[in-house]
């Protein structure tokens, strides 16, 4: 599958690396490719955002959420629609304590502004290790997933699989309004890491067992 990553930097490269190995053809956006020689000399292929939309069957957006909306309103609704875009991107203050969507979600929005576009919310609630490498962690762990279009859903689902996460370990949580949940995670994920003096976790949906 061509998979179009807009972004650059570690969460891209390692979605990048993760959806490579298992056999996709992905490319990285950039608004100034030939300025990222730091990307393409460690065996990533980075292209201008247009291009890396152009032949993209899948769209991640791993840019900043402050400047996600705006980015893609430079790509253009044409461009982008009937496309799957996979939203990673949460909005965050300079100094991470506020969330700059604090009465929505990044999702969406970016939903509202691309009505042609399914907008799946995902793998925001983990760093980029865990979200390529979820069997590195001790015990289960549980990856969401947020958007109005059940084909969309399972497109990702898809690709979620790849990167590692069992059927079992995704959690549907129904529609894109949903995405607001994920994204407010990111300050109390901010807050177990300084508790726990490292950002390489994740969490577990647990329940009753079943049963009388």
């Amino acid at each position: 599958m061509r998979i179009g990553i807009l972004g650059t930097g570690n969460v891209a490269r390692a979605l990048a690396a993760g959806w490579s190995t298992a056999g996709h053809d992905v490319v990285l956006g950039s608004r100034s490719p030939e300025e990222r020689t730091d990307v393409t000399g460690a065996g990533f292929t980075v292209v201008g955002l247009d291009a890396a939309v152009a032949d993209a069957e899948v769209v991640v957006n791993a840019t900043p959420g402050t400047v996600s909306v705006e980015l893609l309103g430079s790509v253009g609704a044409a461009a982008l629609a009937g496309k799957t875009l996979v939203d990673v991107g949460v909005g965050l203050s300079d100094d991470f304590t506020e969330l700059s969507h604090p009465n929505s979600s990044l999702g969406e929005l970016i939903q509202k502004a691309f009505p042609e576009t399914p907008v799946v919310k995902t793998l925001c609630t983990m760093d980029a290790s865990v979200m390529v490498r979820p069997g590195a962690l001790e015990g289960r762990s549980t990856v969401f997933l947020s958007g109005d279009s059940a084909a969309a859903k399972q497109l990702t689902a898809r690709l979620l699989t790849d990167l590692g996460w069992s059927a079992a370990s995704q959690l549907d949580l129904g529609g894109i309004g949903t995405a607001r949940g994920q994204e407010h995670f990111a300050l109390l994920f901010i807050g177990i890491a300084e508790g726990l003096g490292s950002h390489t976790f994740n969490i577990d949906v647990v329940t009753l067992p079943s049963g009388p």
